[in-house]
């Protein structure tokens, strides 16, 4: 028997639909949630403002006090400022969060 033209294309697409199918499933629970995050990322560091309290990408908090187009200074203790790239900032507390165990 001779294979003909359309059972070799028929062959070829079940031989590479595992790999679609791979390409497909990673981009649904890899890529995109991960340009998702990325996208949310931007747009927080770009409502940046002055008074924010932030947490850094190495775990310390602090508020904002300067903004500039790439870097923003940030109080980490009273009186001790240090300029962040803005991209390092991992999170945007509320201003009006206060913890449980502060009272002001």
């Amino acid at each position: 028997m001779t294979p003909t033209a359309d059972g070799g294309l028929t062959a070829a697409i079940v031989q590479f639909l595992p790999f679609i199918l791979i390409f497909v499933l990673f981009y649904f629970l890899l890529i995109r949630p991960q340009q998702k995050r990325a996208k949310a990322h931007q747009e927080m560091i770009k409502a940046l403002k002055r008074g924010d309290q932030v947490v850094l990408s190495n775990g310390m908090v602090g508020k904002v006090t300067r903004v500039e187009e790439a870097e923003a200074m940030v109080e980490i203790a009273q009186g001790v400022n240090v300029s962040v790239i803005k991209s390092m900032i991992a999170e945007v507390r509320n201003r009006t969060a206060v913890a449980a165990n502060d009272r002001k």
